[in-house]
């Protein structure tokens, strides 16, 4: 490894932050700035970009500051991951050109600031996109035993609640997912800096995020089709339900009937 070269560490720590109050606090109280859609938080010579998702980025920051920023920052946090998800990179500054080689982030000399957060929102992107990509698998494997069952007894053994309630928590996850899924957009940022657009594109490229996000819409599209499937089940058992319900009383009249008769 070349002795030039740095450590850049992104951590989904949780599912959003209120970014408005987290920015009013770490503004006042820290070297940051504003671009955009992200916060820049400098430290000695080192930054830390923070974004409204739940994401940070730290490049080359020292351990004690990354902790202190965290505390800070879970303080602002929604829904706050127990398994914070943790992606690592290399990096060099001054380079020949803007590439990646050999698994390390290569960046010209001039702007560091905004050429690092331009590969950082793909950075940002990508461990969000993992997030979104572990919900949807977990809950396919959860539920991956009812389409066997469907297919092998021609219905689902479930109470009417326990249906319901395996539906609620597909619909969760399938609505979390798509309500978000525009944080995988190229970012506003690019809307005023178009210059550096090509290096995120480079990144985006290397983390293959368009065929990330295909293969989610597709998973997406399997959780909806299992939520079809146990919508008409549910139907199909509360028709089954009625049906038995006018059979009875079909049955209890012909009995009534045949009794006043013999009477």
């Amino acid at each position: 490894m070349n002795d030039k070269t740095l450590q850049c560490i992104t951590l989904c720590l949780a599912d959003s932050f209120d970014f408005s109050k987290l920015c009013d606090n770490l503004l006042a109280t820290r070297r940051a700035v504003l671009l955009k859609d992200a916060l820049l938080i400098e430290h000695n010579q080192s930054y830390s970009m923070v974004f409204p998702y739940g994401v940070v980025v730290h490049w080359n920051v020292e351990l004690d500051e990354r902790r202190k920023l965290q505390m800070r920052l879970c303080e602002f946090a929604n829904a706050i991951h127990k398994n914070i998800q943790e992606d690592n990179f290399r990096y060099l500054l001054n380079a020949l050109e803007n590439r990646i080689r050999f698994d390390c982030i290569e960046i010209e000399a001039g702007d560091d600031d905004k050429k690092l957060l331009a590969v950082a929102h793909a950075m940002a992107q990508s461990i969000k996109l993992s997030s979104f990509e572990r919900q949807a698998l977990e809950t396919i494997e959860k539920t991956k035993h009812l389409p066997v069952s469907l297919a092998k007894t021609g219905r689902i053994n479930l109470s009417k609640k326990e249906l319901a309630k395996i539906r609620g928590q597909l619909f969760l996850t399938n609505s979390a997912i798509v309500l978000k899924f525009d944080l995988l957009d190229i970012p506003e940022f690019f809307w005023e800096h178009p210059e550096f657009q090509a290096l995120y594109m480079q990144m985006a490229n290397y983390l293959e995020l368009k065929q990330r996000t295909d293969i989610l819409s597709k998973k997406l599209d399997t959780i909806h089709d299992l939520l079809e499937m146990l919508a008409d089940e549910q139907k199909h058992q509360h028709s089954s339900t009625l049906e038995w319900i006018i059979i009875d009383l079909i049955m209890v009249e012909i009995v009534i009937t045949l009794a006043e008769k013999l009477m």
